[in-house]
């Protein structure tokens, strides 16, 4: 789930750079020294595809360099919505892999989108992050929502019955094409007061990418967790 526009301050620090620069900001974490991907023997820096505030703040909390390289799918093409909601993440995340790893061969003609090095010396290739999340609510899978309107509805029903998140990564590596994966799971309990109010009017007056969510919320925005009774697993 995105974060907040209130934090990202957090991130103008952020391990993240754009393709072929060498970040913005100096330091052990933005020249590669201390990654844990380098400490583990890993090509740095690891190619996120994915524009996830989340995502971002995760890799940058556990002292990653990343660079954001997002090519984006047909989504509603791919999966079975009417099956397991942890196989249709898991397929989501695996095809966006597949096109990100297509484009980084250059198979689509084009140039210059593979990063610089983090660390002198790394010829071990690519590791690769793609992500999918979709939120399960009364037996269906909600997706990012497609209107306010619909974002409104999404946000009704919470107040009577729990809606639970599901998401995937997948890494992979280049050229290897080792690839592992999961899936996790965390069921939200919202208090009625949810439905009170116009929330997610207030998201959007307040800048938050309330179309770019699945379910239609993030909770982390201080807004929604003054609705949260609690959360069965853990928000990453």
């Amino acid at each position: 789930t995105p974060m907040p526009p209130d934090s990202a301050s957090r991130l103008n620090s952020s391990t993240g750079r754009k393709p072929g620069s060498s970040g913005s900001d100096a330091g052990a974490v933005e020249s590669g020294a201390g990654d844990p991907l380098v400490g583990m023997g890993l090509p740095s820096p690891l190619i996120l595809g994915s524009g996830s505030f989340t995502r971002k703040i995760i890799l940058k909390e556990m002292g990653i360099v990343y660079d954001i390289v997002v090519r984006p799918i047909d989504e509603k093409g791919v999966g079975d919505r009417d099956g397991d909601p942890s196989e249709l993440v898991l397929t989501l995340a695996k095809a966006k892999c597949d096109h990100l790893v297509s484009v980084l061969h250059n198979d689509d003609g084009e140039e210059g989108i593979l990063p610089q090095k983090a660390c002198e010396g790394d010829h071990g290739g690519w590791v690769v992050l793609t992500a999918d999340q979709v939120v399960t609510h009364d037996g269906s899978v909600l997706e990012k929502p497609e209107s306010i309107e619909e974002a409104r509805s999404f946000v009704a029903g919470y107040a009577t019955s729990a809606p639970s998140t599901v998401g995937a990564c997948v890494i992979t590596h280049l050229p290897s094409g080792v690839q592992v994966s999961g899936v996790d799971t965390a069921t939200i309990n919202f208090l009625p007061t949810v439905a009170d109010g116009d929330l997610v009017g207030r998201l959007v007056d307040d800048g938050a990418p309330v179309l770019s969510c699945a379910g239609g919320l993030m909770v982390e925005h201080p807004f929604v967790r003054e609705h949260i009774l609690g959360i069965d697993g853990t928000e990453d």
